[in-house]
């Protein structure tokens, strides 16, 4: 019997990757960064099913240039704007997804980026790093509070109760901004607000919206103007819902506190970008997830996603297009 063939973007854990190489001809990506546009096209061809990354945009010229045998598309993320659904709907080609998995992950993730930019971490290591710890000073560093204070969360999904439940922990008041999410259906003592509210109220905000038209550029110029100049955003979500020119300006001019990214944009960030010169930012590439439970787990989820689809059987977990 001929084993179907598939094209896996980038290595994963060996969890998922023993699953796919039991069933399957794998041609694997070898190289750390993500194939080319060139390179993506090529490699589908023929092939039966696609596991790709969140890098590797999956529209219809790469369907069609696999060719009408493309039984699955397997996406290893919880999110999947890089990937043309109506498209893959259109072609009968479900597309499978790995949420829950990494919530718990990620939440823990938001929330040391949150007390990293509210404390100074990264500004007090490199302070002593750099050999200009001298003696206690009462002023130095000087960061803001945690507890008792109020966190704003935009997106109250998997992700954002997993903070919300965080938060309390710590003492403070949570808003929610969350037109899907009614009062009743909220997490206890977790309050709706609208947005101009939550933005103009919270001293931390936390992003945990899908990026999608509505939500590209959300925070921009305008919702930072109605920030606290003691505020910290946190965003764990999508680079491009924050508007980078006016997240430059907001922190170098001092017109919110400080800001912590897992995610920007572009992505990766350059390294000559203007954000990187700046000490009331805290920028991680892309590790919400990274942990070495989490990531297997997901490599798991993607593989049966894929394994599932070949077989013509229901995903586990497929995206609804």
């Amino acid at each position: 019997m001929t084993r179907p063939k598939i094209f896996v973007t980038r290595r994963i854990p060996e969890e998922g990757l023993h699953l796919l190489e039991a069933a399957c001809t794998v041609d694997l990506w070898p190289e750390d960064r993500p194939p080319s546009r060139e390179a993506l096209l090529a490699r589908v061809r023929g092939v039966e099913g696609i596991l790709s990354m969140l890098t590797d945009r999956i529209d219809a010229a790469v369907m069609d240039a696999a060719g009408p045998q493309l039984k699955v598309i397997s996406n290893y993320a919880v999110g999947y704007d890089n990937i043309d659904i109506p498209a893959a709907t259109a072609r009968g080609i479900p597309v499978g997804h790995t949420p829950g998995v990494l919530t718990e992950t990620t939440a823990d993730f938001a929330f040391a980026l949150l007390m990293a930019a509210a404390r100074r971490l990264i500004e007090a290591d490199a302070f002593v790093r750099a050999g200009r710890w001298k003696t206690w000073e009462p002023q130095r560093l000087l960061g803001v509070d945690v507890y008792g204070s109020t966190l704003g969360l935009i997106g109250l999904g998997r992700i954002g109760r997993a903070v919300a439940r965080r938060a309390l922990g710590f003492g403070m008041r949570v808003l929610y901004h969350d037109l899907a999410v009614p009062p009743e259906a909220a997490p206890e003592r977790c309050t709706p607000a609208d947005l101009d509210t939550l933005l103009r109220q919270a001293d931390f905000i936390s992003l945990h919206v899908p990026l999608t038209p509505k939500t590209r550029h959300l925070i921009d110029a305008a919702a930072f103007a109605k920030m606290k100049p003691s505020a910290v955003l946190v965003n764990t979500a999508r680079g491009p819902v924050v508007d980078p020119q006016a997240l430059y300006d907001a922190l170098s001019k001092r017109r919110i506190f400080a800001a912590a990214l897992d995610v920007t944009e572009p992505e990766p960030i350059p390294a000559d970008s203007p954000l990187l010169q700046l000490d009331n930012l805290v920028i991680a590439p892309h590790i919400g997830s990274a942990s070495r439970a989490t990531r297997g787990k997901m490599a798991r989820m993607a593989a049966e996603n894929l394994l599932a689809g070949l077989r013509g059987e229901p995903l586990p977990h497929r995206v609804e297009g």
